[in-house]
């Protein structure tokens, strides 16, 4: 991995792999099983979203012949950032034929890839990235979809641990239609970047969410995912996302059980649960 990631990013982009290219530092070590999606019938690699005052660096697949509007999914990634893992759950989107797209929500604090533990990435990276950032993030996204061949009224989220968290709070946008979220925090301190919390925000629900939760998750515990159930259930009354919304916890899963490049993966858990999220879609109309 080159010291300059940005650098090495761009003049990767040639080559079709973009953004995404390797692993951060801190998701070390990759371990064998890390699966590789090709490029076969594709077109995937960086492009650059305006968002607010700056050009969002942004891994985007789509299938290479595609007719007609395509549903768009929008893949927010784990606090590593837009690395390999990430820009392959996209060309897996994509041979099913979205149109997905992976922000680099992180640009305007750094590179997540600069620091080599977990703690220095939430402490330098995301601490400095508001919920309100990656809101508008998600929207400037899915408007670009929508000028690059995209439906935006088949919008799809789905993220992954700190993206997991950001796909609850996204589904309170009238432009999403469902979302999946894989482990992501559902309670939490309240701060002036992260004033709510999903728990916070059932009864504004547009979207109805599906939960993808490990029993064995020693940073997520089932009394939090309790918690949100109760929220959603107070919501359901009034709110139709919320009483759709629902959850699947898988009995021994840990934390980020579907990274596949990681010690913490399972093979079941991650294809079942990857194969809920693809009938939650379709279930909800964004495909």
């Amino acid at each position: 991995m080159s010291t300059n990631r940005r650098e090495f990013i761009k003049a990767s982009a040639a080559t079709a792999t973009g953004l995404g290219v390797g692993f951060v530092a801190a998701s070390q070590p990759v371990m064998a099983q890390a699966i590789k999606t090709d490029f076969a019938g594709l077109k995937a690699g960086e492009i650059s979203i305006p968002s607010g005052d700056i050009q969002m660096p942004a891994y985007v697949s789509r299938p290479d012949k595609a007719k007609g509007p395509l549903p768009i999914v929008i893949v927010a990634s784990e606090i590593f950032g837009v690395h390999e893992y990430i820009a392959d759950v996209t060309r897996r989107f994509a041979k099913l034929g979205y149109l997905a797209i992976a922000p680099e929500f992180f640009t305007r604090a750094g590179d997540p890839n600069t620091y080599g533990t977990v703690a220095e990435i939430f402490s330098n990276i995301v601490s400095k990235t508001s919920d309100a950032q990656v809101l508008g993030d998600v929207r400037a996204a899915i408007a670009w979809a929508g000028a690059n061949g995209g439906d935006v009224k088949r919008v799809g989220v789905t993220g992954f641990c700190w993206g997991g968290r950001i796909t609850w709070l996204s589904a309170t946008m009238p432009q999403v239609r469902a979302g999946v979220a894989w482990y992501g925090r559902l309670v939490g301190e309240k701060t002036p970047g992260n004033p709510l919390h999903p728990v916070d925000i059932a009864a504004d629900l547009k979207a109805p969410v599906l939960g993808l939760y490990g029993a064995a998750d020693t940073g997520i515990s089932l009394e939090t995912v309790e918690k949100m159930r109760q929220a959603l259930a107070a919501a359901a009354a009034t709110n139709p996302a919320a009483k759709a919304s629902r959850f699947e916890v898988y009995p021994d899963a840990p934390h980020a059980f579907h990274a596949d490049y990681r010690e913490t993966y399972r093979a079941g858990p991650a294809a079942d649960g990857w194969a809920k999220c693809l009938a939650w879609f379709k279930q909800n109309g964004v495909v």
